[in-house]
């Protein structure tokens, strides 16, 4: 059930030093390419990164919060085309979730990397850095990262207590 997966789903950043499986990366594929998008014009791209190098040098995309790209078995650049449709900023994020959850479910470890409006440095935005490393089109836009691996960590799901109910509305906003 896709409840159970969501009530255990974490953020990983520490992975284990081995590699994901041809096979599971297939099922990474598909399931990116049968992602649900606003008219289905499927405006979404992606660059799976295997290489450790260019692993690394992701890892220095941006100011703060990429490091753990370095020991993770694969990222997954989630590009988009924003001339194709209005909405690509959703459609990526609707891509993006269901990527995370499969990889929940197949054993592996993801967390998520924002791309979009954030600096690789003082002077250069993280997009304009990762679109120059991994020659991606000037037209497209880089949205976010997602980097996958076998867990080397372990984290306890969040308790139903922790939830945030007075954020659930009935009928009218303000009323629970």
């Amino acid at each position: 059930m896709l409840l159970s997966l969501l009530k255990k789903r974490r953020s990983v950043r520490k992975y284990q030093p081995r590699p994901i499986e041809k096979e599971k990366i297939d099922i990474l594929v598909e399931t990116l390419l049968r992602s649900p998008s606003s008219r289905n014009l499927n405006p979404w791209q992606f660059v799976f990164v295997t290489e450790p190098g260019l692993l690394a040098k992701l890892a220095r995309s941006k100011e703060h919060g990429a490091a753990f790209l370095k020991g993770a078995a694969l990222a997954v650049v989630v590009c988009a085309d924003p001339q194709r449709c209005d909405v690509w900023i959703e459609d990526c994020s609707i891509a993006a979730a269901n990527l995370q959850l499969v990889a929940e479910e197949m054993g592996l470890g993801s967390c998520w990397v924002q791309i979009r409006l954030r600096q690789h440095s003082s002077r250069s935005a993280a997009e304009d850095y990762i679109k120059e490393l991994l020659q991606i089109p000037e037209d497209l836009v880089v949205e976010s990262i997602i980097s996958l691996g076998y867990p080397d960590e372990s984290k306890p799901a969040h308790s139903a207590e922790s939830l945030q109910h007075d954020k659930i509305f009935f009928n009218i906003y303000g009323q629970n």
